[in-house]
């Protein structure tokens, strides 16, 4: 028997559902699950996520979430450009396969830039000048690297003259004309300022870069001279809005540098290439890097720029601030979901950082799951065949129109306190982005924002992944933190207590009753003990206010934990914990939330409690304090 589709109406066969029916079930789970009484969309707001610059994650989105703007969307190639840059995105050859190369020997250098070459990479990073490769070795570095068929982007800080120069030198010297060359030459002096903190040749600087841009306007129309460069922002703490507003500003301030020059408008704004970080969340990545293409567009629409003069140029570096030194591994996991979100929200190139890049120069194997995790994405996954597949989605759109109104807000604070050098100079920008941090490093510090294999399923055991140390930072600006740094210090103390003792720091879990009452709570407890280098001692499996005394000294530990039900804390907690006092226990906590019996418990010598959403570092910091741990 068959049948054509029309003669099977399947969703005629389904009573149409409402937002309101929705709710209704939404109520019902929540009644269960003990949540508070919330009813309508109050029930729907329970369920809500809260991100950075004030923005809400919504457990349903429908058509009426869709940005009310007629324009905010467009199509792929034309203003706003929110869907792509060009009409045909990257379909034709995948996005630009981009990596970073910034070992300052230009020999070890060369191997790896032709490592990459021949191995999938289409264009180049490289660090040059202090932090790279030096200046008048970049023709060392570049040797055998074909110039008019691999881009290259210059890193060079405030050397970025310099380099341009030798760049510029090195293609005569091959006996390539510059105007086959692509690529960046780098000039960034706002981000050199952020970086360094150093604004005195700050009007120099920017004279170069317009010198510059005039230059490759005349000889070399396929390499842009300048980079816009929002990783500082991003690396010192900054939230998405805070990094795209001040990309926008330092976006206008070169616009204004290069047409005071005498550059027109379009050929300003081609003159721009623009640096954003991707990180693991994957469709915060896919909206930012939308939205920072409908923010530009406006900003060039302003400013008197033609319709396809607007398209912003995308360059998508996975993130610093999310790589762990520790379990390094699954930094492996990070750069694949972000290079994949860079991707998938249109970036033009795409560098995804080697999974060691935290401990110092990445070496030829993680440069090579580097470089291959693109090649999958693009030649195996084929996810650059579809223009802007996220779009449509209405979370995604209202996300991408959500954070374009934040940034332009943020972007407005700035110009309004005289743009972004005056913005850096009064400190405005960094107290900002200091904020910022503080608030998310108390979502890291009490788990909220949890990071595997760090304050979450750590591995005390593993052997450190040693490699030979990066070249040190440019420092005197902004900050560069790290999502793990806190767990990384208390880490760092466990690891000296080990070398100077033979031992790590230990915690005894003195479990009650059976395992099928105390496992949950004694899991808990040994995970967060190990987020702070502090071992676990589980052994016996179970105690009581009898055996405990023995068992804890015969641990070896210094503080110890109880873990087990309410119920058994309200019959056993008070002598248990009686009992490690007197048997030497420095400190003792509780797992679990002690409601109205804390009192109690602490009166028979309960120090602590810890539980979900407990200050994590806090508790950690305090137990290697008790213990002597330096």
């Amino acid at each position: 028997m068959t049948a054509h589709s029309s003669e099977l109406p399947l969703a005629a066969a389904f009573p149409d559902a409402d937002r309101e029916q929705w709710q209704r079930l939404v109520e019902g789970v929540l009644r269960k699950s003990g949540a508070a009484e919330a009813t309508g969309a109050a029930a729907e707001d329970a369920l809500a996520t809260a991100l950075e610059d004030g923005i809400q994650v919504r457990p349903l989105y429908t058509a009426d979430d869709a940005p009310a703007a007629a324009d905010a969307i467009g199509r792929p190639g034309f203003p706003p450009f929110v869907r792509a840059g060009r009409a045909t995105g990257s379909t034709v050859a995948g996005w630009d396969v981009r990596q970073r190369h910034a070992d300052t020997d230009p020999r070890r250098a060369n191997e790896a830039v032709l490592a990459d070459l021949e191995n999938g990479v289409t264009s180049l990073w490289l660090a040059v000048g202090d932090g790279g490769v030096p200046v008048a070795e970049l023709a060392t570095a570049l040797d055998g690297v074909y110039l008019d068929l691999a881009a290259v982007a210059l890193d060079a800080g405030a050397d970025f003259a310099e380099a341009a120069d030798a760049w510029f030198r090195l293609c005569d010297a091959k006996g390539v004309a510059v105007s086959e060359t692509a690529g960046t030459l780098g000039a960034d002096p706002l981000g050199a300022v952020a970086r360094t903190g150093r604004a005195d040749d700050l009007a120099g600087h920017l004279e170069a870069a317009a010198g510059l841009a005039r230059r490759c306007a005349d000889q070399a129309p396929r390499t842009r001279a300048l980079a816009v460069d929002a990783l500082p922002y991003h690396e010192a703490g900054g939230s998405t809005a805070e990094e795209l507003g001040c990309s926008l500003a330092t976006g206008v301030a070169y616009l204004r540098a290069l047409t005071a020059a005498g550059l027109g408008v379009d050929a300003a704004c081609a003159q721009l290439e623009f640096r954003y970080a991707a990180t693991a969340d994957q469709f915060l990545t896919i909206a930012k890097l939308r939205a920072a293409r409908r923010l530009w567009s406006r900003v060039a629409e302003v400013c008197g720029a033609s319709p396809a003069a607007r398209a912003q140029r995308q360059h998508a570096v996975t993130s610093t601030v999310m790589m762990t030194r520790r379990d390094p591994w699954v930094n492996m996991l990070r750069t694949t979901v972000a290079g994949l979100s860079a991707g998938l929200g249109g970036a033009d190139a795409v560098t995804v950082l080697p999974f060691d890049a935290a401990l110092g120069l990445p070496d030829a194997f993680a440069r090579r799951i580097a470089r291959n995790t693109q090649s999958i994405l693009l030649e195996e996954s084929h996810l650059s065949k579809v223009i802007d597949p996220a779009g449509g989605s209405w979370y995604v759109e209202r996300l991408t129109d959500e954070l374009a109104r934040a940034a332009w807000g943020w972007f407005q604070e700035i110009e309004a306190a005289g743009g972004q050098a005056a913005a850096l100079g009064s400190g405005m920008v960094g107290e900002r982005l200091a904020s910022t941090w503080r608030k998310r490093s108390e979502d890291l510090a009490h788990r909220r924002e949890p990071v595997t294999g760090v304050s979450e399923f750590p591995f005390l055991a593993e052997a450190p992944v040693e490699r030979e140390p990066a070249p040190v930072p440019v420092a005197g600006g902004l900050p560069r933190v790290r999502r793990d740094e806190a767990y990384e210090a208390l880490r760092a103390r466990s690891d000296a207590h080990l070398a100077a003792t033979g031992s790590r720091p230990k915690a005894f879990l003195a479990a009650l009753g059976p395992a099928a009452v105390h496992t949950a709570r004694a899991t808990f407890a040994s995970n967060l003990f190990q987020a702070g280098g502090v071992e676990p001692v589980h052994d016996p499996v179970s105690v009581d206010a009898e055996s405990v005394a023995e068992a804890f000294r015969a641990s070896g530990a210094g503080i110890a934990c109880l873990c087990s039900s309410d119920a058994l804390y309200a019959e056993q907690a008070a002598g248990v914990a009686a009992a490690l006092k007197a048997a030497g226990a420095r400190q003792v906590l509780l797992a679990g939330k002690p409601g109205e019996r804390r009192e109690a418990y602490v009166r028979a010598g309960v120090d602590a409690f810890v539980f979900a959403g407990c200050d994590a570092v806090g508790v950690l910091t305090s137990a290697l304090d008790v213990m002597e741990v330096a």
